[in-house]
């Protein structure tokens, strides 16, 4: 367990707003640097590191705090029960995979129905991500999965259905869909594994030593 449950929490915060006044400075110079330096756009290796700052990066003042909250909402609970280490790279990962996916998956669209793909930026995935995670890795979840016998493919398919009943109630236009989306499963995949638990990361150490 972290021995300040809240500084993952205020650490990503704080890189937020570190985010966000570097972006407003770029854009003082150039939206194309601002868009260069935080915003994932295809095509991907163009600019790599956009995988990574596009994650703590925001659209404006609004996408911030509702992300900050959703930070906060979901994401003390799951800081309490792990380390400083392995939230910040369940955060940064799983943000980073969903913002690529978005990327890949209107490209795919974008290439058989004609259009172009729009960059993404933000913490939306990570976000819900730690949504996905806290709904699959409770103790209620757990109780539950023990005393019910479900396959392992009806497991998926609820959380594929589950993912994509929450990324509709969501959605809003503008709103990077397939990002929520596969950031939510991957929360309730991971979630349901536990793999931020120390306890449970301990055990499958001792059990492949």
């Amino acid at each position: 367990m972290a021995s300040d449950s809240a500084s993952p929490i205020l650490e990503t915060l704080g890189l937020f707003a570190i985010v966000f006044v570097l972006q407003a400075i770029a854009a003082m110079f150039s939206l194309g640097l601002m868009a260069g330096l935080f915003v994932l756009a295809p095509p991907l290796e163009t600019n790599p590191w956009t995988i990574i700052t596009s994650v703590y990066a925001h659209g404006g003042v609004g996408h911030l705090v509702s992300n900050s909250i959703g930070l906060i909402v979901f994401g003390w609970p799951i800081a309490r029960a792990t380390t400083r280490l392995r939230f910040h790279t369940f955060f940064v990962v799983t943000g980073a995979i969903a913002g690529v996916s978005q990327i890949l998956v209107t490209g795919a669209v974008a290439s058989f129905v004609g259009g172009s793909t729009a960059g993404v930026l933000g913490a939306s995935g990570a976000v819900f991500a730690l949504m996905g995670y806290l709904i699959a890795g409770n103790r209620v979840s757990d109780s539950v999965a023990a005393r019910v016998e479900i396959p392992l493919w009806a497991t998926l398919l609820s959380f594929v259905v589950l993912a994509a009943v929450i990324t509709v109630a969501t959605g809003a236009p503008g709103v990077a869909l397939v990002a929520h989306f596969t950031g939510f499963l991957l929360g309730l995949v991971t979630g349901r594994l536990g793999v931020l638990e120390v306890s449970r990361a301990a055990e499958r150490t001792r059990a492949t030593a």
